[in-house]
This record gives structure tokens, C-alpha cells and sequence, in this order.
């Protein structure tokens, strides 16, 4: 007895041990700052690829970003544009309506900003505003959200039968790392701006939040137009792999660029500059 007795200690323990380990092996690694910088330059390179095939096919390009406050959208978008020509890749962050314009067609505004061939348009925030906030906070009526549910998808397939590319990204970020980077914004000055009186209030309704986007995707998740959700409680991770989806989604060549050469500067001939003391020059204080 006291043979079987030890056995099944032991066999206990290295279960306890096997499942230590898998919990261990299962927590992800903190990417490293280093191999971040590596892999989004690689990227950054593919989206220079891609904004010239952009250009040499014509191609119009939507991309959508959705999510709670504070899910990374912003940094993402960032990471996507900053290596790119505005003049190709363009930033929408629409604020409120006018009063003109809540009396357009609801989808007005958006349709202005959509791309002509050889752009990119990237939505910080868009159309699905009626979904979220809007009716959430009681912004538009109880028949104006019921009539986007019906029209979004068949307004999502009218664009890409006009040869848009619709790509929709949602950033799903936990309710503990939201508060994290709350917290973050409050304390730090630079970010302080990024927490409007909305922002607040979509806070104390998280609850309503998360049925509203469940009701959106349950409307609005089609074939035609899915949702494409990107886990961003990882602010790294999340731009990294929201980048390379993007990048496989939109098909694209890589066209060689055309070599440069520098011309000869012209010489100087009967030229003076004038006195450097008539130019009012940026004090030097670093």
C-alpha cells in the first residue's frame, strides 16, 4: 500500500509539473523592442511595395479601423502611414456632423472621402459610428439604426462593385489593459489630449459597448465584407500583425524602382547671396 501510495504522489506531482510547464510554455513572450523595430521595418519596405503597385494598377483601397477607446488604432494607422506618400495614402478621422450634414443621406460624408485609382484610404473610425457610438449614446434614433443595420452591407458591396477594395479591421483590447492605458493617458502630458469627455462615458457603458458590437458584427460580418479582428492588448504585436494582414490581403507585385540620378548643380555665375544679417534666424538653443 504504501508502494501505490508513493506512486500515485509522484504521478500526481509530475502532472502538477507537466501542467506548470504548458501553463509557462503557453504565456506568450514579450516581444522585444529590438525585434519589433526589425520586423516593422520589413514591413514598412512590403507597404512601400505596395503603395507603388497602388499607383501602376489603379487600384482604390479602403481600410477600415474599429474598436474600443484605446485598442491601438491610432498607432497602427500611424505605423502604416508613415512611410507612405500622403498624397497615395490618406488619413480620415471625421468629427462631429454639422447640422448640414445631419440632414444628408448618412453615408454622404464617407462616400466624399472615398479613393480615386492609385489610393489608399485608411478610416480612423468611419461609418460604423452609428453602430458604436451613436447608438449607444442616443445620437441617432431608434429607426436610423435599424435602417444603417439593412443598408451597411449593401452599401459595403455597391463600393467594391465600383472596384473598391474594403478591408475592415476591429481591435479588440481586454477591459483590464483599456484601464491600464487610461491610466497611462491621465498621467502622461503628451497623451493627456487623447481622453475626450466620450471617452468617459463610453467607459462607464462597457456593457452596452460590447452588445453594440456584437449586434454590428452579427449584422455587418459578411462574405462579401468580413470583419477582421485584431487581438491588441499587445500594442506591438497587434500593428505587426495587422500590418502583414493587410499586406496579404491586397494582392501586389514588387516594381523595381526607377534608378535616380542626381543632376549636376547648377554652377554659380553673377550670384550673391544677401548679408545673413538681414534673415531673422531660429534661436539656437540645443
Amino acid at each position: 500500500m504504501g508502494k501505490k501510495n508513493s506512486n500515485n504522489k509522484a504521478s500526481k506531482n509530475n502532472k502538477k509539473e507537466k501542467n506548470s510547464e504548458s501553463k509557462k510554455s503557453s504565456k506568450v513572450k514579450k516581444l522585444s523592442k529590438k525585434v519589433y523595430q526589425q520586423e516593422l521595418a520589413k514591413l514598412q519596405i512590403e507597404l512601400v511595395k505596395l503603395q507603388r503597385w497602388v499607383q501602376h494598377a489603379g487600384l482604390k483601397v479602403v481600410v477600415v479601423f474599429e474598436g474600443r477607446d484605446a485598442a491601438g488604432k491610432g498607432g497602427s494607422i500611424k505605423r502604416i502611414s508613415e512611410s507612405l506618400n500622403p498624397r497615395v495614402c490618406r488619413v480620415v478621422a471625421l468629427g462631429t456632423p454639422s447640422d448640414r450634414e445631419k440632414t444628408q443621406w448618412y453615408f454622404q460624408r464617407y462616400v466624399a472621402h472615398l479613393p480615386a485609382a492609385g489610393e489608399m484610404v485608411l478610416f480612423d473610425r468611419s461609418w460604423y459610428n452609428r453602430a458604436g457610438v451613436e447608438k449607444v449614446m442616443g445620437f441617432c434614433t431608434y429607426d436610423e439604426y435599424n435602417e444603417f443595420m439593412r443598408s451597411c452591407p449593401q452599401f459595403e458591396i455597391m463600393i467594391q462593385r465600383a472596384g473598391i477594395i474594403l478591408i475592415k479591421y476591429w481591435f479588440s483590447v481586454s477591459d483590464k489593459e483599456q484601464e491600464k492605458r487610461f491610466q497611462d493617458r491621465i498621467s502622461d502630458p503628451t497623451k493627456r489630449w487623447k481622453i475626450s469627455p466620450m471617452d468617459l462615458k463610453a467607459r462607464e457603458k462597457w456593457v452596452e459597448y460590447s452588445k453594440a458590437k456584437d449586434d454590428m458584427f452579427a449584422a455587418t460580418d459578411i462574405p462579401e465584407s468580413p470583419w477582421n479582428v485584431v487581438e491588441a492588448d499587445d500594442k506591438k504585436r497587434a500593428r505587426l500583425n495587422c500590418i502583414s494582414h493587410l499586406l496579404d490581403t491586397v494582392p501586389y507585385e514588387d516594381l523595381p524602382p526607377k534608378k535616380i540620378e542626381l543632376p549636376p548643380r547648377q554652377k554659380e555665375s553673377d550670384y550673391e547671396r544677401p548679408p545673413m544679417d538681414t534673415q531673422n534666424f531660429v534661436p539656437v538653443k540645443y
